[in-house]
């Protein structure tokens, strides 16, 4: 058996940049996963990218990884337009309206996960290709039955995803429903540059996202749709899904072409009632998932990381997994991913269908929101700062 303070279940990016916010803790991590971690990046850019705000960026930089990302692919955007299909509604947001350069970066993934990898950590110990066979939490203890070896921890941190074995173990409770969505996601060639604008387009069956990538004509999608639409969406042949995704984003980057697969990803809405559990506590995936069409989805899970990270602070080495000593942290984090969900569930509620009194609704409320400067500029500022 092996002793830590601390063991981190999950690998992904939530995961290693908790591993990584630990470092000034006077206290061993142990963190699993049962792939490798670090993967050499495709030639051409990947499906699965996020939208990583400032607060993320700061995070990442604090730690050291900002300066292992692979800068010939990231795409800093500048502009973001949301507009409504057949609708007058629109809205443009600017970073010049911000004291910021830019609104955030678009980044693959995995390009996040390799930069945090190369920080290198004196108190942690990464095991790789390392699959769990079993979890037994007691009062004293968190033991958990790997592939390999038997580890044993004060505290276990669940960051292990949707679906979250951590937290099936400790047996908290979540709450959930289907959006009954479905996001395509892939990356494309458009005919026009994107000039670093975010785009997004709503329509009556969903939202479609273009995300700008390191090259200018190059875009990560998100095109969330109705499941039966995004199902026959993903049956069409390639040329007649792009001319159906240039006509949804309304033309407005000309003829678009795939560059990689299209992959399809069903939504659901997961929350978990309790996060923290005697010797167990959750973050990112494994605590809540919501809709993307904010993109805000790796930001919350980061500002769990650094919220338990400030937390685990002021918590002693023998109160060091009692579910006392993380009630606050636990409160304040429900609190703003609950408000994350309503405001996500109220968007995609408020663009559905087609009625005409609605759309004329939101139009109208777009376009004065658009001109509303100081509540505008409070919003971008919100948005980057998670």
């Amino acid at each position: 058996m092996k002793h830590f303070d601390i063991i981190i279940v999950g690998g992904g990016m939530v995961g290693l940049a908790m591993a990584k916010l630990l470092s000034e803790h006077a206290c061993t991590v142990c963190l699993i996963d049962q792939g490798p971690i670090s993967k050499a990046l495709t030639d051409i850019t990947e499906p699965r990218v996020s939208a990583i705000n400032a607060q993320s960026q700061q995070m990442l930089n604090s730690v050291g990884a900002w300066q292992h990302i692979q800068a010939d692919r990231l795409c800093a955007y500048t502009h973001m337009q949301v507009w409504e299909k057949d609708s007058f509604g629109r809205i443009d947001f600017a970073a010049s309206e911000t004291e910021h350069a830019q609104l955030g970066h678009i980044i693959e993934n995995q390009n996040i996960v390799n930069a945090l990898a190369a920080v290198s950590t004196n108190n942690l110990t990464v095991l790789e290709h390392t699959s769990i066979e079993r979890i037994d939490i007691s009062d004293q203890l968190a033991l958990v039955h790997t592939s390999k070896q038997l580890l044993a921890g004060k505290l276990l941190i669940g960051a292990d995803g949707a679906n979250s074995i951590v937290r099936k173990a400790a047996q908290l409770p979540i709450s959930f429903w289907h959006y009954d969505h479905t996001a395509i996601v892939s990356t494309v060639q458009t005919s026009k540059p994107h000039e670093h604008a975010a785009r997004q387009a709503f329509t009556p069956t969903g939202p479609l996202a273009f995300l700008p990538l390191n090259d200018q004509n190059h875009c990560s999608i998100v095109w969330s749709q109705d499941t039966d639409e995004a199902n026959r969406l993903m049956q069409l042949p390639a040329a007649d899904f792009e001319r159906e995704l240039a006509v949804a984003i309304d033309m407005q980057l000309g003829p678009c072409e795939l560059l990689s697969e299209r992959v399809s990803v069903p939504l659901s809405m997961r929350y978990a009632r309790q996060w923290v559990g005697e010797r167990v506590v959750l973050i990112g995936d494994a605590a809540h998932t919501i809709h993307p069409l904010a993109g805000q989805g790796v930001n919350l899970g980061f500002q769990d990381a650094i919220a338990l990270a400030q937390a685990l602070r002021s918590v002693s080495a023998d109160a060091l997994g009692q579910r006392s000593a993380l009630r606050a942290f636990e409160r304040e984090r429900k609190a703003q991913t609950v408000k994350m969900i309503a405001t996500m569930e109220g968007f995609k509620q408020l663009f559905s269908g087609a009625n005409p009194l609605k759309k004329w609704v939101r139009g109208t409320g777009m376009q004065l929101f658009n001109h509303a400067g100081g509540i505008k500029r409070s919003l971008i500022a919100q948005a980057m700062q998670g």
